[in-house]
């Protein structure tokens, strides 16, 4: 008898052990180009508009924008041609162009922009930044700065301003977008969707108090807040390290990463409703994908102590990898868009979200990221 309670206590110590290993880059790269693969062959048509289950919309919004954030960064680890070529025939589809025009002051029309610029750095073919750059712009000599009223815009939106403000080496970009996201952090809603006191985001002032989930804890949606981790990652990699208001974003940046280590599930995965485990707690594969892209990106520039957050990233990515990865590229357990918990329950292995592009995108990111450690 003793020896059985030995082996099973041996069992579980190298289950744990093996779980907390980074997975080889060879198995993420394989995980990747097989997600990259199945939708790549699903939509062929680079700017065939997407037929959503309630809606339909222009390819170039930012659930597109989103999957091509991740294409590029999958792209610089595995320089495959057609990963480039598929990006390319995007932009011209819909003309370097952004929905709603120039004019838009959306940050979700505005996502595309990040890889119109990305790839304008190729090849410095001026009409692939005409557009987004006079759009921004338009928000930079206006004086308007509560553009950004839900968390997702940060993310959608602040990487251009911060890939422009690069690319002329023009501070207006980096002000603008500091004023914006600080009235978003300390304005919108009651005082602010910046909770402090736990290092957490509301989504928007639908959800700050007197708001509460069933389980009377504040609602923190996990994409939301992986939302602006992303935002704030992606800031700070893009910005010199003198540019302005660097330590405002680097700040709350580690604020963040110090909330979410310990609401990790036991399973690798984040609850949608961080920390209300009964308000449909569960597996899921965007707000995960989003917080282990925050963290390695962390660990890999020296913000973040690798023995502490190391064994947490490896243990998500190993549970997105065996839990979420389909034999043919499909991925499981993503939530569909949405701006809470509830929205496109219940997930499962099998259940398709009304779109899958962006989900593809946060995992891309996640991969790419870990696979530099």
């Amino acid at each position: 008898m003793k020896s059985i309670k030995l082996f099973v206590c041996l069992l579980f110590i190298a289950s744990t052990t093996l779980a907390q290993k980074l997975p080889p880059k060879k198995e993420l790269l394989k995980a990747m180009t097989s997600a990259n693969a199945y939708f790549m062959n699903k939509w062929p048509d680079v700017g065939k508009p997407i037929v959503g289950k309630d809606r339909t919309r222009p390819s170039n919004i930012w659930t597109r924008g989103v999957y091509y954030e991740g294409l590029m960064a999958l792209y610089k680890l595995d320089p495959q041609k057609s990963y480039l070529n598929y990006a390319i025939l995007w932009g011209e589809a819909h003309k370097w162009g952004l929905r709603n025009g120039i004019t838009t002051r959306n940050g979700d029309d505005q996502c595309c922009g990040q890889t119109y610029i990305d790839l304008y750095l190729m090849d410095k073919k001026e009409e692939r930044i005409r557009d987004i750059k006079a759009c921004m712009d338009n928000m930079v000599n206006s004086d308007k700065k509560d553009d950004w009223s839900w968390v997702d815009a940060l993310q959608m939106a602040m990487p251009v301003f911060a890939k422009l403000g690069v690319l002329y080496n023009d501070n207006r970009y980096y002000e603008k977008m500091y004023e914006m996201y600080m009235f978003t952090k300390n304005q919108h809603g009651d005082k602010g969707l910046y909770n402090p006191a736990e290092g957490l985001w509301w989504r928007d002032k639908d959800f700050d108090p007197p708001y509460k989930t069933p389980g009377g804890k504040n609602c923190y949606w996990s994409r939301g807040d992986g939302w602006v981790v992303a935002a704030l990652v992606r800031v700070l990699d893009i910005m010199p390290k003198d540019a302005p208001h660097r330590d405002e974003y680097q700040k709350t940046y580690l604020e963040m990463m110090r909330a979410l280590a310990p609401l990790q599930r036991a399973d690798g995965f984040w609850n949608v409703s961080l920390t209300d485990e009964t308000d449909f707690g569960g597996k899921e594969l965007t707000g995960t994908a989003l917080f282990v892209y925050g963290m390695a990106w962390g660990m890999r520039n020296g913000l973040l102590d690798k023995k502490t957050y190391q064994p947490i990233v490896a243990k998500a990515m190993n549970a997105m990898l065996k839990d979420c990865v389909h034999p043919n590229g499909f991925l499981g357990w993503v939530q569909g868009t949405g701006k809470e918990p509830k929205d496109g329950q219940p997930l499962s292995y099998e259940k398709e979200p009304d779109y899958e592009d962006f989900g593809l995108g946060c995992f891309l990111l996640a991969g790419t990221e870990v696979a530099k450690l």
